[in-house]
């Protein structure tokens, strides 16, 4: 097909750039969501926006039948403070460090690119504006809203580019099958009997109980799982409920971050884990209350419509430029919920700003290209175009 972007790139940058300024977090994000409502005013579109969180989701239907394609791209920042010393940084204490930025100013580039030709388009695109993906799960909160069912039918694709900030610029990142892990979690509490710490003999101390169970907790995974099944399960906050230096708790949380390949291993784990924190809580007279959290299931890239998107970038940008991964990544990404739906693929886009090996995403010295906003948002609807067409 074929999609010149020229025309289109100043406004994209400044529009990333803007959004880059002001970034929000979570699943509410109203200035953010006017931005885009306001890129995208005056064009042939059904808009609809989110009753649980800030969505904008953007029905184009082309002049010709044909199925329905999704395209999807996040909205939300992160928690850090921007170190970057751009010109544009943030200055709220929050950061697009995970180029949100840019998957918003590009998918806003897809539907210009795709309206521009909306008579002769051989179908309807759905275009999916998501917060909270950065651990709100907002991607199933569209879901529930309806995302699937605002064009009439259901889409026969989905697909999303994220950018990749130490990935080397232009250079197009994808696999078949699993490439990113599942995310779930727990907290335990281990219960002791405080009192004074001259007089440890007099309470249950919960402190070197929880150092038994995180050193159990990082040789479950060695011992407990076979090596060919890959999981991760990292211990990412504990704390005492003592606030004197000479009191002995009464209570230690342990938070632990969970990530798996395969819904098996989540299953042993979440039946194995507790069973083991607890016994090693009793045999030291301090209960372990244990919950667990289910979070993002594994994104699965459809084979089939991964070997097709793998042929269209080849023909597009070049071997050169396509990397197929050999094996999935261990971070987690809320677009699985949507390919748990429908099929699809999540590919990397690679957007490093300059030769060396850059900070990595959710530094707060991370920086991204955003020179690539044209490519991106060329491909994202070469990608719709071409599935519509088959």
């Amino acid at each position: 097909m074929g999609f010149d972007t020229d025309h289109l790139l100043p406004n994209l940058v400044a529009l990333r750039r803007r959004l880059h300024a002001t970034p929000e977090l979570g699943l509410h994000l109203p200035q953010t969501q006017a931005t885009v409502l306001e890129a995208l005013a005056g064009l042939d579109l059904e808009i609809t926006t989110g009753v649980g969180l800030s969505s904008v989701v953007a029905v184009l239907r082309g002049g010709r039948p044909g199925p329905v394609v999704l395209l999807r791209g996040d909205m939300d920042g992160l928690p850090i403070v921007e170190d970057t010393g751009l010109d544009y940084a943030s200055g709220n204490g929050a950061m697009h460090a995970c180029g949100h930025d840019l998957h918003t100013a590009g998918l806003v580039g897809a539907v210009r690119l795709l309206h521009e030709r909306r008579a002769e388009l051989p179908g309807t695109v759905v275009f999916m504006f998501q917060p909270g993906e950065e651990g709100f799960a907002g991607g199933r909160i569209m879901l529930e809203e309806g995302l699937l069912d605002v064009a009439g039918e259901t889409p026969v694709a989905a697909y999303a580019i994220h950018v990749d900030s130490a990935t080397p610029r232009g250079l197009y990142v994808t696999r078949p099958g699993p490439i990113m892990a599942g995310a779930s979690g727990m907290k335990l509490r281990v219960l002791g009997a405080g009192g004074h710490a001259a007089f440890p003999q007099e309470g249950v101390d919960p402190v070197p109980v929880a150092a038994e169970i995180v050193l159990a907790v990082q040789s479950f995974v060695t011992r407990r799982i076979a090596v060919a099944e890959p999981a991760v399960i990292s211990v990412t906050r504990l704390a005492s409920n003592s606030l004197a230096g000479n009191v002995i708790p009464s209570m230690v949380e342990i938070d632990l971050n969970i990530r798996t390949l395969s819904r098996t291993t989540l299953d042993f784990v979440q039946a194995e884990l507790p069973a083991l924190v607890t016994a090693l809580g009793a045999a030291h007279r301090c209960p372990v209350e244990v919950d667990v959290i289910n979070s993002y299931p594994v994104t699965h890239n459809d084979p089939d419509e991964t070997q097709r998107v793998l042929g269209w970038l080849e023909e597009l940008h070049g071997t050169e430029h396509l990397q197929v991964l050999p094996a999935p990544g261990m971070a987690s990404e809320d677009f699985s919920y949507v390919l748990e739906k429908v099929p699809g693929t999540l590919v990397f886009l690679g957007a490093r700003a300059g030769e060396d090996h850059g900070p990595s995403m959710h530094s707060p010295a991370a920086v991204f290209d955003d020179s690539v906003l044209g490519e991106q948002a060329a491909t994202l609807a070469e990608l719709a175009w071409r599935r519509l067409a088959m």
